[in-house]
């Protein structure tokens, strides 16, 4: 039988992550992952091969056809006759998709890691470590991390199947759809609406809450909306889904919405209501490994379960579900392992959508920073005020900067623009150290970048933006 120092079950961002920074530090590693994809085993799990990555190439791939088709015509580019071909971008798609995940088995094979591909099963404890069944082989390991990710969550009156999809579904769509209906106005229900609205389809996003984005900050959400309608997303909020129909060539939907009941019809439906901790065949009610009221494996705050020498990481503990999130959990569980001070902070993790504009965050809303009982004071800069996103053409939404009126110290960063995504992580570094407003506005930036809009929020919280 072969013993590993280590045994990952889960191949995605948080496991593939634990099974390279524990082969880093010495151990003796190996990973179980079920994952397929087009009939051949496939790590990176739902990130990589049907989440984060392919769904950010097609919204690379629309957001170009969109500007072609729209947008250059302001920069005096005439362009008649632009077409889409769904089929080369989906290959373009899974041409990234192969490049990464055909990365990680790169990674794996450098760092000595034995890859079994399979589910991974908790059999028993003994004398040295975990039995485990590594896809129909029994191996034994020292230590046992548990990084098996979460499924969509699927409405019960609509199972996903034919025309109603969840996201992977929704990645696959060999022609655009004309009538789109997206149920979850979340993160991947906005993305893939927004893929499929830029290339042609009429996208209606039906959402049980009242409002858009509730976790975000009050003025973003209520720009990032602004924007969205405007593109010709129509969002529908507190409605109340009372019956979805296949019907083959079509898909029916009714709900109530102001206490009127309405039928809609849509050629797809997404369903995007969130995701499940994924514990099937995992083995826990076997072994005893403990699991909350919601079906997340319970740790503490490092990361160990109720069993000895099992910890568990990523989506299938809860939080925030985010791939960077399992990443950093990944790091800093193998080095747990090896007795060192592996630690992530929670509160400055950062959260993008990935539309046009983008939207980015991390830490405290002003709001939610009221409710703890800190008093605040904020500074906000807008891009249409922006030397570099005027000359991009894209001057929509702003930066604003929450920080504690007494002391100064960055409590959250929040944005709607251009290129947000790469600008929050300036934020997430400062907040990691404790910084300050002032530290951030006197911070030299280049001139002329997006980056400065962050600079002048800063200084706005101490009345020295100078642009505005």
């Amino acid at each position: 039988m072969d013993t590993y120092d280590v045994l990952v079950i889960g191949g995605g961002p948080g496991g593939y992550v634990a099974a390279i920074r524990a082969a880093q530090l010495g151990f003796s590693v190996a990973c179980v992952d079920a994952f397929t994809r087009d009939g051949k085993p496939s790590l990176g799990g739902t990130c990589l091969n049907i989440g984060c990555i392919p769904s950010k190439a097609l919204l690379d791939s629309s957001e170009k056809f969109e500007m072609i088709s729209h947008d250059v015509q302001d920069h005096g580019i005439t362009v008649e006759g632009a077409k889409m071909d769904v089929a080369k971008m989906l290959g373009r798609k899974n041409g990234v998709v192969d490049k990464l995940t055909g990365g990680v088995a790169y990674l794996f094979k450098k760092n000595k890691i034995k890859s079994y591909h399979g589910y991974g099963k908790l059999m028993r404890q003994d004398e040295g470590g975990w039995i485990v069944d590594a896809a129909g082989t029994e191996v034994k390991a020292k230590n046992v991390i548990v990084a098996t990710g979460s499924n969509p969550r699927a409405l019960p009156l609509a199972p996903f199947g034919g025309n109603i999809v969840e996201n992977s579904g929704a990645l696959e769509f060999s022609e655009v759809p004309k009538r789109l209906g997206v149920i979850g106005a979340g993160v991947i229900g906005v993305e893939l609406g927004s893929v499929w609205r830029r290339l042609g389809a009429q996208v209606t996003v039906l959402e049980a809450l009242p409002g858009f984005l509730l976790p975000a900050d009050a003025a973003v959400s209520r720009e990032a909306l602004k924007q969205f309608q405007k593109q010709g997303l129509d969002f529908h909020f507190s409605v109340n889904i009372t019956e979805v129909r296949d019907n083959g060539g079509s898909v029916s939907v009714t709900y109530t919405e102001k206490e009127q009941s309405v039928t809609a019809e849509f050629d797809k439906l997404i369903v995007s209501i969130g995701r499940v901790p994924n514990t099937e065949g995992l083995g826990a009610a076997q072994v005893g490994l403990e699991l909350d009221e919601r079906g997340f494996v319970k740790i503490d705050e490092h990361y160990h379960t109720n069993l000895p020498s099992v910890y568990a990481i990523g989506d299938v503990v809860g939080g925030a579900m985010l791939a960077h999130k399992a990443e950093d959990e990944g790091v800093a569980v193998a080095e747990i392992i090896a007795g060192q001070a592996g630690h992530v902070n929670y509160d400055v993790i950062p959260w993008v959508i990935y539309t046009s504009p983008e939207i980015a965050w991390a830490g405290l809303t002003e709001q939610a920073a009221k409710d703890k009982g800190i008093a605040v004071k904020t500074g906000q800069f807008p891009f249409s005020a922006n030397g570099r996103a005027l000359g991009h053409g894209d001057p929509r939404g702003f930066v604003k900067v929450v920080a504690d009126a007494n002391t100064d110290k960055v409590l959250g960063v929040h944005m709607v623009g251009p290129n947000v995504s790469e600008l929050i992580a300036e934020a997430v570094t400062l907040m990691e150290f404790g910084g300050s407003a002032e530290d951030l506005g006197r911070t030299v930036h280049a001139h002329p970048t997006l980056s400065e809009a962050l600079k002048e929020a800063a200084m706005g919280v101490g009345k020295m933006a100078i642009h505005l």
